[in-house]
């Protein structure tokens, strides 16, 4: 019981606050432009990936059609490259969207930025507050209520410089 109190006394004095990142992403222009970039050349890369595919299928069909009138030696050496195309389409795919792949890298370098001087104007506006948790309401955290006084998205984009 004890234990209870004192729990609730400490929760007391806790400062909790929200922010909103969807409403602040959404309304800095480097985010919808680092956005931009990288649906264009996601839509790029996924392009060659599509060609090679596309290489791959056409190179198939002419070998079905042509099957009867070739050796034996020229049908293995048609499937070797069929084979080697499939390949090497599948490796591009692996290179660009791949978990360490180069749309990775890419988003990486032009998020981080924009998310580390997001995470500092947060962390200055909590020491200055004195808040000690901050949820993000954009994400499933499952909150229940939430006061909008205890919304300090605004005043994020306030001192990012944006309004």
């Amino acid at each position: 019981m004890l234990l209870v109190a004192l729990g609730a006394a400490t929760a007391d004095a806790q400062k909790f606050a929200l922010v909103d990142m969807e409403y602040i992403l959404k309304n800095i222009p480097a985010y919808e432009r680092a956005n931009e970039q990288l649906t264009q050349v996601s839509k790029k890369w996924q392009a060659e990936v599509e060609a090679l595919n596309t290489e791959a299928q056409n190179m198939y069909k002419d070998y079905r059609n042509q099957a009867v009138f070739l050796s034996d030696e020229q049908k293995a050496k048609k499937e070797e490259a069929i084979v080697a195309k499939e390949k090497e389409a599948s490796e591009l795919k692996r290179k660009y969207f791949g978990p360490e792949g180069e749309l990775f890298k890419k988003r990486e370098s032009l998020m981080t930025p924009i998310q580390d001087e997001i995470y500092n104007v947060v962390k200055d506006i909590c020491e200055l507050k004195g808040i000690s948790l901050v949820l993000d309401r954009a994400s499933e955290a499952g909150i229940i209520f939430a006061s909008p006084k205890a919304d300090i998205s605004n005043e994020v984009l306030s001192k990012l410089g944006y309004n």
